[in-house]
């Protein structure tokens, strides 16, 4: 009986959780960018459209890279409900090499961040 308790307050809590862990009610167009072949030293930039498909207005709390040669731009005013917006996201393509980077969104009042993706080949001059 008291394995049963313990079992469904698991349960509970997990579905409890769950329901709390909710990601921004905004719709990229697509999550990952490739650049393909980039010359060094020569910055490249890509923009990420979203749309807010909720009824209110959603804010985006921060915009973090992973790294410092990646740098995000992203609205600090709030966006509509039905409106369209970008986020801006240049790599400074210093290194030779391949290179995958992330910048992490995070919505206000939503627990779930949303991925960008970019990636490509940077190729030293010549």
């Amino acid at each position: 009986m008291i394995l049963m308790k313990k079992i469904f307050l698991a349960v509970f809590l997990m579905i409890g959780i769950g329901a709390f862990a909710q990601s921004a009610p905004v719709e990229f167009k697509t999550v990952r960018f490739g650049f393909g072949t980039v010359p060094q030293n020569k910055p490249v930039s890509t923009s990420f459209l979203f749309t807010n498909k909720s009824a209110k207005p959603v804010i985006i709390e921060v915009a973090t890279a992973e790294c410092g040669c990646t740098t995000p731009d992203y609205p600090k005013a709030p966006i509509l409900a039905g409106k369209t917006d970008t986020i801006k996201v240049t790599y400074n393509a210093a290194n030779p090499g391949h290179f995958e980077k992330t910048v992490t969104v995070k919505f206000a009042n939503y627990t779930t961040p949303t991925i960008l993706t970019i990636d490509g080949d940077v190729v030293e001059k010549h």
